[in-house]
């Protein structure tokens, strides 16, 4: 019976007429009764195209279901007229219909889904990728690399050049009259059961890698300034801080061109950038990647996003020289970097964009990581020995607080460590250190003072890496002040139980015995490969 409208269409029957769709709860979602999973179905059939309300041509259809915690629908893709429905953007509507019935029945909500995500590696792949000692799934390193291709290419020429020079292999699809209409990339040695190479079409791995959208990056010419190699981090700087005042200022769909060029400057950075930070301005530029794909149409003419294109550009035609630039020379454009990503936070969040928001947030976190990794390594270069400070301190003697966040840990490792400071923050453990500092912050404890005691417990001089020690020292005072917080509150005088000699009593004791002394916390000597002796 669903099959019989199939022999009536005119023309050409499809090859694939069954249309299946699965519908499920969460686990920890309330059972809906049969009469809610019918309205379910029936508006996921209305939202897909297939047989909306009041349509007595649409197509058949039926839903069964198989437990408690969803339900089956199966549909024929022919209409009662002969005809064939409609279903463009049916996932993204049926999902979008989801939403609101989590909102309605009081479900577990998802994130709701617009068609802007990566093409993730199938489980196949992933154990092939294993199979084979490759530290990723062959679709990953593609997809990076043709991205990489694209945001620094300003032809199709150079597009293809840049992929073949990238060692993967590239096959072009030519139209009769010798237009380029496709490409398709694949691995050296990759090849399925029957040792034919695997190719994948650049619309496979994201949305904005298939050719037509690649080429939309170059489709207007972008005119660069010649600038001196020292200039360029400078000039970069000022294109993007202008880029961030616009972002989204010309409407909706020059907003969604403005994003995807930041995109593509994010990851013409990370190839480029200091190696002290390439690795968190890579994890940004993957992380920025939803963000950079708005839903819907986007504009090629906004003011932004031509700033940013002329950014890339810049900083492509020179990437040799500015590699060998200061490390000093590429602050200022980072800090540009995280300001551009939180102003496309912004517009994505005014949007209700809310997987590109979080994702821009994301990005936005390495950015800023990255920023006080190269801020320590310019201190250090241009960092000069000089008397230790005292920290301001209020009338009662105590140091002033600082908010979380609000210190940089280079300054506080100057502070406390004058005489190593160079030699720390120009160490490749640096990044480490740091982050042992914005924990013990975090935790409420000066990072200042907690570095200095655990400084002093032994000469630094004779360590190979200074950076590395005070790692380990502040791992043993984080370790040794969970163990003394754990011992008190087993203690009698905490409070825990019955036994206490009242409040803020101390524990009894034999008279005439000594106190035991006590060990002040951090003193003891962690163990490592590399200590000071």
């Amino acid at each position: 019976m669903l099959d019989a409208p199939v022999y009536t269409l005119r023309g050409a029957k499809p090859s694939k007429h069954v249309y299946h769709v699965a519908v499920r709860n969460a686990p920890e979602d309330r059972l809906l009764s049969d009469v809610e999973w019918a309205r379910v179905a029936s508006e996921m059939m209305h939202a897909a195209g297939i047989a909306e309300h009041g349509d007595e041509n649409a197509c058949r259809w039926v839903a069964v279901r198989h437990a408690d915690d969803h339900i089956h629908i199966v549909a024929t893709r022919a209409r009662e007229d002969g005809r064939q429905p409609d279903i463009s953007w049916d996932v993204v509507k049926m999902q979008a219909r989801a939403r609101g019935f989590e909102v309605e029945f009081g479900l577990r909500r998802l994130t709701h889904g617009d068609g802007t995500a990566r093409k993730w590696a199938k489980t196949g792949e992933k154990e092939k990728a294993e199979r084979r000692g490759l530290g990723e799934p062959v679709r990953e390193t593609l997809q990076r690399a043709v991205r990489e291709a694209a945001a620094a290419a300003a032809s199709d020429a150079d597009f293809f050049a840049r992929l073949s020079t990238s060692g993967i292999r590239v096959k072009q699809r030519i139209a009769p009259d010798g237009n380029v209409t496709g490409y398709s990339v694949a691995m050296p040695g990759d090849r399925d059961g029957e040792q034919i190479p695997v190719w994948f079409p650049g619309a496979r791995l994201a949305p904005d890698l298939s050719f037509p959208r690649v080429r939309e990056r170059w489709s207007s010419s972008i005119a660069t300034p010649s600038v001196t190699p020292a200039e360029m981090w400078r000039v970069a700087e000022d294109k993007v801080r202008a880029a961030a005042a616009q972002l989204g200022a010309e409407g909706l769909h020059q907003g969604a061109g403005d994003v995807a060029a930041l995109g593509d400057l994010i990851v013409v950075a990370a190839v480029i950038s200091p190696r002290l930070v390439r690795s968190q301005i890579k994890d940004a530029a993957y992380e920025f990647e939803r963000a950079s794909r708005a839903p819907g149409d986007r504009s090629l003419e906004g003011q932004a996003r031509k700033l940013y294109r002329e950014s890339s550009q810049l900083l492509t035609r020179s990437a040799a020289a500015v590699g060998r630039s200061e490390v000093a020379a590429a602050l200022g454009f980072l800090l540009a970097l995280v300001q551009a990503v939180e102003a496309s936070r912004r517009w994505h969040d005014a949007q209700e964009h809310r997987a590109q928001a979080e994702a821009s947030g994301r990005a936005g976190r390495l950015l800023r990581e990255a920023v006080e990794v190269t801020a320590g390594a310019a201190a250090a270069r241009q960092y000069r020995p000089r008397p230790k400070r005292t920290a301001s301190r209020t009338a009662t003697g105590q140091r002033k607080a600082v908010a979380p966040g609000e210190r940089p840990m280079a300054g506080v490792v100057q502070e406390a460590v004058p005489e190593h400071a160079r030699a720390v923050l120009a160490d490749p453990a640096w990044p480490s250190l740091r982050a042992r500092l914005v924990e013990v912050e975090r935790a409420g404890e000066d990072p200042a003072d907690v570095l200095v005691t655990v400084a002093r417990r032994r000469e630094l001089s004779s360590a190979e890496s200074v950076a590395e020690v005070l790692t380990w020292r502040l791992d043993g005072w984080r370790r040794q002040r969970s163990t003394a917080a754990d011992a008190f509150d087993r203690s009698p005088s905490s409070g825990a139980g019955g036994g206490s000699t009242g409040r803020g009593a101390a524990p009894a004791r034999k008279t005439g015995a000594p106190a035991p002394k006590r060990r002040p916390p951090g003193d003891e000597q962690p163990k490592g490969p590399r200590r000071a002796r």
